[in-house]
C-alpha cells in the first residue's frame, strides 16, 4: 500500500491513511453508548423509585411553625404601676405580670363589705323579732283571756244588781280591745315570718344582694393584678409603667411553645391522595436536615389562603389568569421531639407526607377542642371566702335560739 514517488532527485514515500482517526470515532461511539445506557438505567431507576416510593410522597418547603398567641388584656381600667416580665422571658401560669393601681377598687370593696355586714345584722334582727312577736302574741292572748273572765263574772252577777250595766259594757269593750290587740300582734308576727320563713340568714335575699355587691367589688379589686394565663414565653410587650389602660387593651402576648404545630401549604394537585392521619417527616431550617421531626396530618383548612385574604381575588372581573392555589394542612408534631429540639413560631420547615395509606378522610369529623385556663377561677373562690367570713363575723350569738324558736312556732301553727 506504500507508493513511491520519484522526483528525479529524491525519492519520497506517501503517508498511509491515519489509523488514529479511526480510534477517536470508536471511542466517541463507545461514550455515546455508555451515556445512553446511563440515561436508560437512570430513567429505569427513577421510574422504579417513582412507582414504588416517589409517587407516595408529597413534599413542600412552604411550611411554617404555628402556635397559640395568648393575649394578656386587662378586665378593668386603671394605671399601670408595675410590669414584672419582658420579651423573651419565660413565665409560669398564674405569675403576676402587670399590676394596676387598686386604690379606688379597695375603697369600693370596703364599702361593699360594710354594707354586707350591716345587712347581715339587720336580717338577723328579723329572726330575733320572731321571738319578740311570739311573746307579744302570748301576752295579748293572756290579756284577752283575762278580759273574757272579767266579762263572764260581771254577767253572772248582773241580775243581782251588784254590777251596773255600765261596768258590763266596759268589760265587753275590754274584750273587744284585747281581741283587736291580739289580732294586730298576730298580723305583725305573720308579717315578720313572711320575711324569714323558708330561708336562713346566709340565704336571705337581702344578704345575697349585698353579697353580690361584695363579689363584684372584690373581683374588680383582684383584677388589678393580671396573672399569666398559661406558661410560655413573653412576646410583643407593649405595656409601660404609668400607662392608663382600658379593658381589652393588648399588653403583651404569651406563647406556649409546648403545643406548636406546622401549617404546610400544598398545591392543589398534591392534595389528591393526601388524607388525615398520614405520617409526616419534617426538618427545620434552624436545625438542618440532620434533625428529623415526625408527625401526622390532623386536618386541612376549609379554604385556600386567597379565600381568607383581607382582599380576596375577584376572578370574575377583568382579565383572568389562573394561579395554582395552595391549601394549608395542619401537622401535629411529636411532643418528645419538640422537647428535645424546641421550635419557635414562624420558623420554616421542610415537609414530606407519606400518602401510601389512603384510608383516612379528607375532611375531619367534628371534634371538641378546648383551650382553657383556671387562673381567674381563684378570684371567685377568694371572693366567696371573704363573703363567708363577713357573714360569720356579723351573725348574732343567739342565731341557734332564733332558729329553734322559728321551728317551734312553725310546729305550733301546723298543730
Amino acid at each position: 500500500m506504500n507508493d513511491t514517488i520519484n522526483t528525479g532527485r529524491t525519492t519520497v514515500e506517501a503517508d498511509p491513511v491515519p489509523q488514529a482517526q479511526e480510534q477517536p470515532a470508536t471511542k466517541r461511539k463507545l461514550l455515546l453508548a455508555l451515556l445512553a445506557a446511563t440515561v436508560v438505567v437512570a430513567g429505569a431507576a427513577y421510574g422504579a423509585y417513582y412507582f414504588t416510593v416517589g409517587r407516595y410522597h408529597q413534599s413542600t418547603d412552604d411550611a411554617y411553625v404555628s402556635g397559640n398567641l395568648v393575649q394578656l388584656t386587662p378586665q378593668v381600667s386603671g394605671t399601670v404601676v408595675a410590669v414584672n416580665a419582658d420579651d423573651t422571658q419565660i413565665v409560669k401560669q398564674g405569675a403576676p405580670l402587670v399590676t394596676l393601681d387598686n386604690a379606688d377598687a379597695k375603697i369600693a370593696l370596703g364599702d361593699a363589705e360594710a354594707t354586707l355586714g350591716q345587712t347581715v345584722r339587720q336580717v338577723s334582727g328579723l329572726y330575733v323579732n320572731n321571738d319578740f312577736y311570739a311573746a307579744t302574741v302570748a301576752q295579748r292572748e293572756s290579756d284577752l283571756a283575762r278580759a273574757n273572765d272579767d266579762l263572764k263574772r260581771r254577767q253572772a252577777v248582773a241580775e243581782t244588781g251588784a254590777v251596773s250595766g255600765e261596768d258590763i259594757a266596759h268589760a265587753r269593750d275590754a274584750v273587744s280591745s284585747a281581741q283587736a290587740a291580739l289580732d294586730a300582734a298576730r298580723q305583725q308576727a305573720e308579717a315578720n315570718h313572711a320575711l324569714t320563713d323558708r330561708t336562713s340568714i346566709e340565704q336571705h335575699p337581702n344578704v345575697q344582694a349585698a353579697a353580690s355587691k361584695v363579689r363584684d367589688a372584690y373581683l374588680n379589686y383582684a383584677r388589678n393584678t393580671l396573672p399569666a394565663p398559661v406558661t410560655g414565653y413573653v412576646a410583643r410587650r407593649s405595656v409601660q409603667v404609668g400607662q392608663r389602660v382600658a379593658p381589652g387593651t393588648p399588653l403583651m402576648a404569651i406563647v406556649p411553645l409546648d403545643g406548636v404545630w406546622v401549617d404546610a401549604n400544598f398545591k392543589e394537585g398534591q392534595l389528591r391522595h393526601m388524607r388525615i392521619g398520614q405520617p409526616v417527616t419534617l426538618s427545620a431550617d434552624v436545625y438542618g436536615s440532620g434533625v428529623k421531626y415526625h408527625g401526622r396530618v390532623v386536618g386541612f383548612s376549609a379554604g385556600t389562603g386567597a379565600a381568607f385574604a383581607v382582599l380576596p381575588a375577584q376572578n370574575a372581573t377583568g382579565n383572568w389568569i389562573k394561579i395554582v392555589q395552595r391549601l394549608p394542612a395542619r401537622i401535629q408534631l411529636d411532643q418528645n421531639e419538640l422537647n428535645a429540639h424546641p421550635l419557635r413560631i414562624g420558623l420554616s420547615m421542610q415537609v414530606d407526607v407519606d400518602t401510601r395509606e389512603e384510608s383516612g378522610a379528607q375532611l375531619g369529623a367534628a371534634v371538641s377542642t378546648s383551650y382553657r385556663t383556671d387562673v381567674f377561677a381563684q378570684y371567685g373562690a377568694d371572693a366567696d371566702a371573704e363573703i363567708a367570713r363577713i357573714i360569720e363575723q356579723n351573725m348574732p350569738a343567739r342565731r341557734e335560739l332564733a332558729a329553734g324558736t322559728k321551728q317551734k312556732n312553725t310546729a305550733r301553727k301546723a298543730g
